[in-house]
């Protein structure tokens, strides 16, 4: 008997898990940048949850949250050391997206390349409440438990939080059918090498930011206008036509190229788009980023 009561715990166990794997992915992903490090942590969530006396666990959707929080903060601290001695600019681990992302555009904004990099500003704290506040919309109790402060406490790093990230979020929605627009007037505009073609979709402050990771050859620190990005793009993205494919992709819950080399993801070049112009661009190269890009879509509604 008591084997088959452990058999049909288990089962349960592994039910719940399965169930809310999407969302304990996904918060441990927009708090770490990193799909290889989210998928550790919800590795590390099973271990302690397959541990748990179901019994005595009053909201299991709650409680794998509280887990895998905790596991995340973590390893957040410990990705903060190595990000000191990374080499060039850092950005996050790119991943691809099902198109129902796209449709949710509040989950699109809080996955995109921008936001993530805004959501590296804050503490682990202020990261993990923002997250599961404003993305997952937890009450301040769960979060108080998750990240082991008051409620009262939860609500003025919240606070902090919600006006930091205001003061630096992308400016506003663009519709898919905009991104989508903007995103074939980019590609066939790197293409043909046309800089005017580029400079007319280029905000005039757009950024481009380059991660090689010290192993492939990235630009080294972020260029600033449509002048010098526009010319960036139309020399260097030509030559990588020529060597590779360019094919339009989603990933972040927005709309970006991949160039392929050698049956290989050789860049992944996302888009953040304000009142239909490109203001930030952001070309990930690290091959230690990419290896997981050819694998399932990992992010869905």
């Amino acid at each position: 008997m008591k084997s088959e009561q452990h058999s049909q715990d288990a089962d349960t166990a592994t039910e719940a898990f399965v169930a809310h794997r999407n969302l304990l992915f996904t918060v441990a992903y927009e708090m770490l940048g990193s799909a290889a490090d989210a998928e550790d942590v919800l590795q590390e969530t099973w271990l302690r949850w397959s541990g748990v006396d179901l019994d005595a666990v009053r909201d299991r959707r709650a409680y794998l949250v509280r887990i895998t929080t905790r596991q995340a903060l973590s390893r957040l601290r410990t990705l903060g050391r190595r990000k000191e001695s990374y080499v060039g600019p850092w950005l996050p681990e790119p991943l691809l997206t099902a198109p129902d992302v796209a449709e949710d555009i509040e989950l699109a904004e809080s996955v995109s390349m921008a936001m993530l990099l805004v959501l590296e500003t804050l503490t682990p704290n202020e990261r993990a409440v923002f997250v599961l506040r404003e993305v997952f919309a937890l009450e301040y109790d769960e979060i108080a438990e998750a990240v082991d402060k008051s409620p009262a406490a939860v609500r003025q790093i919240a606070h902090r939080a919600r006006a930091h990230v205001a003061a630096r979020r992308p400016r506003g929605p663009v519709s898919p059918a905009e991104t989508r627009d903007a995103l074939d007037a980019f590609q066939r505009a790197a293409e043909t090498g046309d800089l005017q073609s580029l400079l007319d979709i280029l905000a005039p402050d757009v950024v481009f930011l380059g991660d090689g990771g010290g192993i492939k050859q990235a630009v080294p620190r972020p260029i600033v206008g449509a002048d010098k990005v526009g010319r960036l793009l139309a020399a260097g993205l030509g030559r990588m036509a020529e060597v590779g494919s360019l094919r339009p992709a989603q990933v972040n819950g927005h709309p970006a190229l991949v160039l392929r080399q050698d049956d290989a993801v050789d860049t992944v070049l996302a888009l953040r788009l304000d009142n239909g112009l490109i203001t930030g661009l952001y070309a990930v190269r690290n091959p230690e980023k990419l290896s997981h890009m050819g694998q399932e879509t990992a992010l869905h509604r």
